[in-house]
């Protein structure tokens, strides 16, 4: 981990400690409770979900601790703070994905690391194409990671295929979709169900169990497939469950504003 580097003139008091020191810190203790729960050091990925906040939050946190990964679920709000912020950044898009943004998403931002939503054919195939037409004028652009993401809770609200559904959406992934890597499969397991500390949230658990289903249907090892699973209020109960990757917002950049209010 990087040390903290001087103050830029661009931060803002916040409280008692100056806005960038304060993102950097909440950070850095996100990342110490993950390595407390964690079965290895260095095994999860932290992405730092910078929905509705500033692209000087983001840049504040990069500059200070040298952190990359980030994660946006507005496809209009990434496509906004990719083009203004550096190209080391590792972009993640975890929100509802639209068909129609799909391609937009793939072909104008060679900086996004992963898409962690894809839960039709429709949209991987709009995904292949956007990347594929950005490989074709930039070839050295790495391919484009997914996630197929999985409804573990049955909730209506939430996106994701169901579990029965993952293993064709991963296989046509594999087979069809040649400028696409799969990443793994993702899922936003329902809080009540973590906050039941006693017991593990079932919806991690069923994330795991189709990723065996996956994997033996693919032909893959388990281990080849990531788990993306645990957001700011659980996710060292998805740690402490194998996840491989976790996506926590609010308790590094605080509560956010509302949509209409939010300045980019």
């Amino acid at each position: 981990m990087s040390t903290d580097q001087p103050h830029s003139s661009t931060e803002q008091d916040t409280g008692l400690l100056p806005r960038a020191q304060l993102l950097a810190e909440n950070l850095q203790a996100v990342l110490q409770r993950i390595s407390s729960v964690a079965h290895s050091p260095n095994s999860v990925r932290l992405v730092a979900v910078s929905k509705l906040k500033p692209a000087t939050d983001v840049l504040a946190i990069h500059e200070r601790t040298g952190h990359t990964h980030f994660g946006e679920n507005y496809s209009h709000e990434l496509l906004e703070k990719a083009a203004s912020l550096p190209t080391a950044l590792n972009w993640h898009f975890i929100g509802a994905l639209q068909t129609n943004k799909c391609k937009h998403l793939a072909e104008r931002i060679p900086n996004l690391w992963a898409v962690e939503s894809v839960d039709t054919v429709k949209k991987a195939d709009a995904l292949e194409k956007g990347r594929a037409a950005l490989l074709s004028t930039s070839p050295s652009t790495p391919k484009l990671r997914v996630y197929v993401q999985v409804n573990t809770s049955g909730e209506e609200s939430k996106s994701g295929c169901q579990p029965t559904a993952a293993p064709v959406l991963a296989k046509h992934i594999l087979e069809e979709c040649k400028h696409l890597t799969l990443q793994g499969l993702m899922t936003i397991g329902a809080i009540a169900r973590s906050r039941e500390s006693d017991i593990p949230n079932e919806d991690f658990l069923t994330l795991k169990r189709v990723r065996d289903e996956v994997a033996q249907r693919v032909g893959i090892d388990s281990d080849q497939l990531e788990l993306s699973m645990g957001m700011s209020e659980d996710f060292e109960q998805a740690v402490s469950l194998g996840t491989s990757n976790v996506r926590v917002g609010t308790i590094i950049f605080g509560q956010r504003p509302l949509k209409k209010d939010a300045a980019i």
